[in-house]
């Protein structure tokens, strides 16, 4: 198999939960998603006054530029790496778009929390969808950024390391696991982890560990963010509890939660 990813990548995945990817895609595409995007906000690209919210959230999108984005060669070779190969779903299409602005008013999304991956009783209440620690599922959380973003632009915050108390978290809660809720309830109770932020020019990508704590922040910039949080879909689910004598990266980590 080729490898893109470095030795050292690979153990930063593993260890704090996240690979920054710079020039995952072109910025030509990044601008032609961009383009569609702004198609369907209810605000005038080129009148900041009329920006008076400060998220606007934007559903699914299979348009061309969208599947291009997270279809590359170099990407699909980097999934073997991470997840193994034959075990990932390629997209087919990106969202959601939680897209941001700078408005006065704060946004009411801001908290910490891990994405969810699988429905539980309710399946259109995605704050009742679930996640186990096999991540049924979910084989990754991606950050993809469509548009330059700076500490200012509200980069989306990465708790470096938390995967792994989540892990730990997760251990206790057998196959059912805990729903986005209740998951998000005990996030205060973990340890202090370093922030770090998601920034970065059009077409980069964080590719982090489906356990990840993540949250978003207020835009202080000028320049709306345009960024997605797509998962990357796993064929089943990850194989945590075996005697394997190889485990692939995004294993290892949830190991390290067990230990």
């Amino acid at each position: 198999m080729s490898e893109i990813l470095s030795k050292k990548e690979i153990q930063q995945f593993i260890h704090s939960g996240f690979v920054r990817i710079e020039n995952a895609f072109p910025k030509a595409i990044a601008d032609a998603a961009v383009d569609i995007l702004w198609n369907d906000l209810p605000f005038d690209r080129f009148d900041p006054t009329s920006w008076t919210e400060p998220v606007v959230r934007l559903g699914m999108y299979a348009q061309q530029p969208f599947v291009d984005s997270l279809n590359s060669n170099k990407l699909h070779l980097i999934f073997d790496q991470l997840i193994g190969k034959d075990r990932w779903i390629p997209c087919r299409n990106v969202g959601t778009f939680p897209v941001r602005f700078p408005a006065a008013r704060q946004p009411d999304d801001t908290g910490k929390h891990v994405d969810a991956s699988f429905p539980g009783d309710e399946h259109g209440n995605y704050f009742e969808w679930r996640v186990n620690i096999k991540s049924r599922g979910r084989a990754l959380l991606m950050l993809v950024l469509y548009s330059d973003v700076s500490e200012n632009d509200a980069p989306t915050v990465i708790y470096e390391g938390s995967h792994i108390d989540v892990a730990k978290v997760l251990s206790k809660e057998g196959d059912a696991g805990l729903s986005f809720i209740e998951l998000a309830g005990r996030l205060g109770g973990l340890p202090e982890r370093k922030e770090v932020y998601a920034t970065g020019k059009a077409g980069t990508i964080y590719l982090c560990h489906p356990f990840l704590v993540h949250s978003g922040q207020a835009h202080n910039g000028s320049n709306p963010k345009f960024m997605a949080q797509p998962p990357l879909l796993l064929k089943g689910e990850l194989e945590v509890l075996d005697t394997k004598a190889v485990y692939p990266p995004v294993e290892q980590a949830i190991r390290l939660g067990l230990a």
